[in-house]
């Protein structure tokens, strides 16, 4: 019996679990291992930081579930990883033993690339997890009781996640439309981004156009190009360049309340593995999805290594869809188990990007074929029939993960939405 061990619960390592031990029943052993006890739907956090959300409405007890599929959980942090001798070192110096490891770990969240910046002891507040979600509420609120201020929402150097900002910024507008205060406020989104709409992906469509219309009919000014320096309390440091790179102009920026998603890079268990990564500590994969290095490795999510779509004046990477990390997983889990049945592995991911972004209450929809141009398909369309479709997907989402499913819910749900019967 083969002891197969995913490292990481969230939007990738979960339906990880499910679909690995769908494929190979009671003949071999699955474990989760993750730092939290509890999964939580990441694409919700902007709306926890408004309090559109709470944590009892996105999050639920991990163990509760996989056992009911015969999963084995151990919610602890894996501090060390022996990828010669297939063994992980836990926080309390426990050791578990593998035969294939998934990591899906997700991403460190690298705040101290900007002096000052991050909600722990830092001046800025993010939408990564559900703790600094509750963090930014706490503070949205206190802004609200003030009456009026200067709200910054944007992405650092190095970002690669840009959805959740424009979210974010867009989301703060609705909220405050809603409240009738909106008029009190001034909104600036700052980027590392070349040109609004970018998105890490050279835009898609015409992202470029419709992003740029949509701040501008909501009054949030910007910032592109923008290097992030230094954050100090109340105040935000930012180096403008131009297109060769270099600094065009520099900007004092005062707030009130700065919501800045930070750079990447690979957790500290799996960055100090020799071999295992690239220099920011991302876990280098073929295309079954397998490390070079070591054959029993697979990684799916954030946490792979992915090059930037194009060079840009402030260096930003390449986002990972909740699309193409599904598909991520199918390719993993089949490749393992065709490994554990005596045949060679086989099945690749699609490099297909589609996403759902709420704008309070209207939304934007994307599909880029493959992710990384030039493109089969590009295109960019909003309504408010996106921010219906991301609430349905949500609740979806979220039941079928208690539900136990192995079946491919972004293909299922949103291509059908889409009108898309496969993406290839």
């Amino acid at each position: 019996m083969a002891h197969i061990v995913i490292l990481g619960a969230g939007t990738g390592g979960m339906p990880a679990a499910y679909e690995m031990k769908a494929l190979v029943g009671d003949k071999h052993e699955v474990t989760v291992i993750n730092e939290r006890p509890y999964f939580q739907f990441t694409p919700s956090n902007p709306w926890v930081a408004v309090g559109w959300r709470d944590r009892k409405s996105i999050t639920f007890d991990i163990r509760t579930y996989l056992e009911k599929k015969k999963i084995n959980f151990i919610a602890k942090r894996v501090d060390a990883i022996d990828a010669n001798g297939n063994v992980l070192t836990l926080d309390d110096g426990e050791t578990v033993n593998y035969d294939y490891l998934i990591i899906a770990t997700g991403p460190k969240l690298s705040f101290e690339e900007v002096e000052g910046a991050g909600p722990n002891g830092g001046h800025t507040h993010s939408v990564c997890t559900v703790d600094h979600a509750e963090k930014a509420w706490a503070d949205y609120q206190k802004l609200l009781a003030k009456g009026s201020g200067h709200v910054v929402v944007g992405a650092m150097p190095m970002a690669s996640c840009f959805g959740p900002a424009y979210e974010f910024a867009l989301i703060v507008d609705a909220d405050m439309r809603k409240r009738k205060v909106r008029n009190k406020f001034k909104m600036t989104y700052i980027t590392s981004e070349p040109y609004i709409g970018h998105l890490g992906l050279g835009g898609v469509g015409d992202s470029k156009g419709m992003l740029e219309s949509e701040l501008r009919n909501h009054h949030i000014g910007w910032i592109t190009n923008a290097r992030t320096t230094k954050v100090e309390e109340g105040k935000m440091h930012i180096e403008e360049l131009d297109a060769n790179g270099e600094i065009a102009k520099t900007h004092d920026v005062e707030f009130d309340f700065a919501m800045m998603l930070p750079a990447f890079k690979g957790v500290d268990a799996v960055a100090n593995v020799e071999g295992l990564c690239n220099p920011r500590g991302f876990v280098m994969v073929d295309e079954l999805h397998r490390n070079p290095t070591y054959k029993n490795i697979y990684s799916v999510g954030v946490c792979i290594a992915i090059p930037p779509v194009e060079a840009t004046p402030v260096p930003t990477g390449t986002p990972k869809t909740g699309y193409m990390i599904e598909s991520m997983v199918t390719s993993a889990t089949h490749n393992i188990a065709a490994e554990l049945e005596g045949r060679e592995p086989n099945t690749t991911a699609q490099w297909n990007a589609i996403c759902l972004a709420d704008m309070g209450d209207s939304g934007a929809a994307f599909v880029a074929l493959p992710q990384i141009p030039p493109r089969n398909v590009a295109w960019f369309k909003k309504g408010k029939w996106v921010h219906a479709a991301k609430i349905a997907f949500e609740k979806y989402f979220i039941r079928k993960m208690k539900k136990g499913t192995s079946e491919p819910l972004y293909e299922k749900y949103i291509l059908k939405m889409l009108g898309i019967e496969k993406l290839n």
